[in-house]
């Protein structure tokens, strides 16, 4: 195919004539001669609309390489997203694009918070690489034009880390707040959904599972009989994207009392069929306009992670005393963590229990855990007493 393309290339701008025939000319085949005419007439006629037409093929394509990687709906939904708002708002295709471009967008209407900008450059720098791998010579034949990312060193965000501290809530606040949101159930405006949104928080809170976990399990993840209290089912991010996998969460007996309760007592209130193992564990109130014209017991639909967020941000604002009152699921995630770790969980334990892959991924989440260097430096001034008291002076 290169060899073919040489060809055409050199029939398109023919070479010099010879030097020991100054007034030969190239004489053309009667068929090469139609192929040539084509291609010239071809490149004479390439419009405006022609390459917006090749950038969205490469769009498509980029889509259908990224999810025979295996990437989920929703994230091929978004990889493409910046490059086409940037090229829409320039009226330019992305390998018209220059740093300057990109310098001037995102100082003036496209400047957003540092996070969000950081992430939009990065999945255009990640489109122009395959654009780089698969079209740049394409690029290059059709419109004389080198592929190259904007993204250089100079404007290229640099991501400096999160050094703010998540402190959640001591445990006496937590026995607290749980305690308060309880006894406010009976008197909420709407008892089934203040009681749907107690359950989710103290579950997360015992289990450290994180919101949409949460929000995703059904009423056949749980296993009532695995471990010794039970456990469920969620689906876990995954690590270094491999995308969401399975994973056991734990219930613990104060877990599995809750989860009790609200089968029992709780969740036949709403309008779906609890028996059905695919429905979701905690529904939403809101009833799909297909299946209210039915009137018909089936699955419900799940509420979803910001409905959670805000019930808990609420919840929070009302019940929680202390210096923390901005309660949010990724706080009460620390929360288990912090807790279980200084009620004598070991960090490989707390690693299970959050489900990471990696301990240092664990650690950060104990920053904030009372195992102090004063207590531990008592502890060992005691051991020392012990030593020379009763081996005489033997430090060994």
């Amino acid at each position: 195919m290169v060899d073919s393309r040489s060809r055409l290339l050199s029939l398109v701008h023919p070479p010099a004539p010879d030097d020991e025939n100054p007034g030969q000319e190239l004489a053309l085949e009667p068929d090469l001669a139609d192929v040539v005419t084509l291609q010239r007439r071809k490149d004479a006629s390439l419009s405006e609309g022609d390459e917006e037409s090749f950038f969205l093929d490469t769009l498509a394509e980029y889509q259908w390489a990224r999810d025979a990687a295996g990437l989920a709906p929703t994230t091929l939904d978004g990889l493409t997203k910046p490059i086409i708002e940037i090229c829409q708002y320039y009226g330019l295709t992305p390998w018209r694009l220059t740093p300057r471009h990109l310098d001037k967008y995102f100082a003036g209407v496209g400047k957003r918070a540092q996070a969000t900008v950081r992430h939009k450059m990065t999945l255009i720098d990640h489109y122009f690489a395959f654009l780089e791998q698969r079209y740049a010579g394409e690029v290059a034949t059709r419109f004389a034009l080198a592929v190259e990312s904007p993204i250089d060193p100079f404007n290229r965000p640099r991501h400096r880390g999160d050094f703010g501290l998540r402190i959640p809530p001591s445990q006496r606040a937590m026995r607290e707040f749980f305690a308060r949101w309880r006894d406010s159930l009976d008197q909420a405006r709407k008892p089934l959904i203040a009681r749907r949104d107690y359950a989710m928080g103290k579950l997360t809170y015992l289990s450290a599972v994180r919101a949409a976990e949460l929000c995703g399990g059904t009423i056949g993840d749980l296993h009532w009989e695995s471990g010794q209290w039970g456990r469920f089912l969620v689906n876990g991010k995954g690590a270094r994207g491999s995308g969401p996998r399975q994973r056991e969460a734990y219930m613990f007996q104060e877990g599995r009392d809750l989860l009790w309760w609200w089968m029992e007592e709780c969740r036949g209130g709403f309008c779906d069929d609890p028996d059905d193992p695919n429905a979701p564990l905690f529904p939403s109130e809101r009833i799909p306009t297909a299946v209210s014209t039915l009137n018909l017991p089936l699955p419900g639909i799940a509420v979803t992670p910001s409905t959670f967020r805000r019930a808990l941000k609420t919840a929070g604002h009302q019940f929680l005393t202390g210096p923390v009152q901005e309660l949010h699921p990724h706080l009460l995630r620390h929360a288990s963590a912090t807790h279980n770790y200084e009620r004598g969980m070991t960090p490989w334990e707390v690693q299970k229990l959050l489900g990471h892959d990696r301990p240092t991924t664990t650690v950060t989440y104990l920053a904030t855990a009372h195992a102090d260097p004063e207590q531990a430096s008592l502890a060992a001034s005691g051991r020392a007493v012990h030593r020379l008291t009763m081996d005489k002076g033997n430090l060994r």
